[in-house]
């Protein structure tokens, strides 16, 4: 990666679009044209002109303060397909296999998009009597288990403005919908290291999930387990746990290779 003293004529035209993508990646949260120069060291003009035209493509999109860029539709879909190659995707298969086996209940990956959770992988239990969620459906953030372990990654700046705007629309009787009552069980599922879903998206519903992370430290995406509660209660998925967190470990080292 080049540093501040990076001149233009130092990075080859066909790679500046790249270079400043794998930035924004980098940074992970929303980044203006001046912080990623500090790291890229083109001409003001230069990089301000790479920032439109990704806008204009839709590869960045321009966030709420007006000055800073995050991912747009085609990046974080870039992004998914990336996670999906073949080779990739044996070996998560392998993995959530393994898991499946080892449960006797449905496992998932999904990953954080702008209106929810979008699963990107499944293994079904082998029990007739399922919950069918197919891959590419999205769920919301408040009321599952991976969107809540999603939440308690954001810093609480951003999530309180995220629940003060977000539509916390009631799914079930035991939806939490209140902002102060979320919080509150966010901050748990800091201190945990999981999350679960206790009949909240959905009536005989139960699930847990724990985070996925890149090598920094950072949510990439979670692993979950869910099952109808007429067969798997909440207190049984918890004695996963361990099985789960080697699961997600095991993910995180796939990403890395």
């Amino acid at each position: 990666m080049p540093d501040a003293s990076t001149s233009d004529k130092t990075i080859p035209t066909n790679l500046r679009l790249l270079l400043l993508l794998e930035e924004v990646a980098r940074v992970g949260v929303p980044v203006t044209p001046t912080s990623a120069n500090e790291v890229l060291g083109l001409p003001k003009p230069t990089v301000h002109r790479l920032f439109h035209r990704l806008e204009e493509e839709g590869f960045l999109q321009r966030d709420i303060d007006g000055r800073s860029y995050s991912p747009g539709q085609r990046l974080r879909a870039l992004s998914i397909n990336v996670m999906s190659t073949t080779r990739l995707r044996t070996l998560r298969l392998t993995v959530l296999n393994a898991l499946t086996e080892d449960v006797g209940e449905t496992c998932n990956l999904a990953t954080p998009d702008r209106n929810g959770m979008t699963y990107i992988d499944r293994v079904e239990t082998k029990w007739p009597l399922r919950i069918q969620m197919p891959v590419g459906t999205t769920v919301p953030f408040h009321c599952t288990a991976s969107g809540k372990m999603y939440l308690s990654t954001l810093p609480p700046r951003h999530l309180a403005k995220y629940l003060s705007n977000a539509p916390l629309v009631s799914h079930t009787e035991h939806t939490l919908t209140e902002p102060d009552m979320l919080v509150q069980e966010i901050d748990q599922i800091r201190s945990k290291g999981y999350s679960t879903d206790n009949e909240e998206f959905m009536e005989g519903m139960v699930a847990i999930a724990v985070p996925i992370l890149d090598n920094l430290g950072r949510l990439t995406s979670t692993l979950s387990i869910h099952a109808p509660h007429q067969r798997a209660s909440l207190d049984y998925l918890k004695e996963n746990l361990d099985r789960l967190h080697r699961a997600a470990d095991d993910l995180s080292e796939m990403m890395l290779r």
